[in-house]
């Protein structure tokens, strides 16, 4: 993120580490990061909408990087985690704001989208099934199922976090470089995630997201709000039909499916993702004017 802001945030009873960037009139965008990631995950596309005159907030989320990492499951339930998000965005002044989630990240999109329409301008979802789809999308496809037996291991206490942590967060690492294409992760991002995962507590957080869905009451009503699926169609933990299925829920809904991404489809297509998300956030909470700081977008083809 150019000319960011790095700072401390308390917001709903937590103290976030936050990136912060964009001029301050800017219309607001939060930007949420998934498992196992970080803000960091997020610094090409918040470089370029700040760029265009956004005001971008990207936060660790609770029991992530250097954020508070709080204990037990009660913690973790979606309410609390789309609680976060409209805590930050009242910290930062703004009563309505955009978000784009991807992962987890998205899921919390989602959920604000159908509970906290009056707030929420439009969400622009990376590979994150709708909450209420997946259950009957699993039942009509049953591969889904064995996409996601890594949900049924992180339940287990423990044993979860010790196999994560051994050499040096080894899986987590596989996780990231195994599933996508070759150099999308770069050494320098690998190392802050590594920093990130070795943090006091942090393993243990990040699983709690996992091990908190038997608290999840998903909102199964009609969105509302514009909502853009952008799904990386080879993605080895969520079937491409999950997009659509999604939509169902959605009164304005659109999706663009990337053939050749995987779902780590921000960072293999990050030219893409960042036209798409910009033309979309411009349709929803457009900025006034551009920020000429940093130059052409680096997340926008110039």
């Amino acid at each position: 993120m150019t000319v960011a802001d790095v700072r401390r945030t308390t917001a709903n009873g937590l103290s976030f580490h936050v990136r912060v960037d964009g001029p301050e009139s800017g219309p607001l965008v939060v930007l949420l990061h998934g498992f196992p990631e970080t803000g960091e995950a997020w610094r090409r596309l918040a470089a370029a909408l700040s760029a265009e005159g956004w005001r971008v907030v990207v936060p660790d989320q609770r029991g992530y990087g250097l954020s508070d990492k709080p204990k037990g499951l009660r913690a973790y339930a979606l309410d609390t985690l789309a609680d976060d998000v409209l805590a930050l965005c009242t910290a930062f002044g703004h009563a309505r704001f955009a978000v784009v989630g991807h992962d987890w990240g998205g899921v919390v999109a989602w959920h604000l989208a159908a509970r906290d329409p009056r707030r929420v301008q439009g969400v622009c979802i990376l590979n994150a099934p709708h909450p209420a789809s997946l259950g009957g999308f699993t039942l009509a496809h049953p591969t889904q199922l064995l996409r996601s037996t890594h949900v049924g291991f992180f339940q287990i206490p423990g044993v979860p976090e010790w196999l994560l942590a051994a050499r040096d967060h080894a899986l987590l690492q596989r996780a990231l470089t195994g599933s996508s294409r070759p150099g999308t992760f770069d050494e320098a991002l690998l190392a802050a995630y590594g920093r990130a995962w070795a943090e006091d507590g942090a393993l243990t957080g990040m699983l709690n997201w996992y091990r908190a869905l038997v608290l999840a009451r998903p909102i199964a009503g009609t969105i509302e709000v514009p909502v853009q699926v952008i799904w990386g169609d080879r993605d080895r933990a969520l079937e491409a039909g999950l997009a659509e299925a999604a939509l169902r829920f959605c009164r304005q809904g659109m999706c663009l499916h990337l053939p050749q991404a995987s779902h780590w489809v921000h960072h293999e297509e990050p030219e893409r993702v960042g036209a798409c998300a910009t033309e979309f956030l411009h349709s929803v909470a457009p900025p006034t004017f551009r920020d000429k700081r940093t130059g052409p977008s680096p997340g926008i083809k110039a």
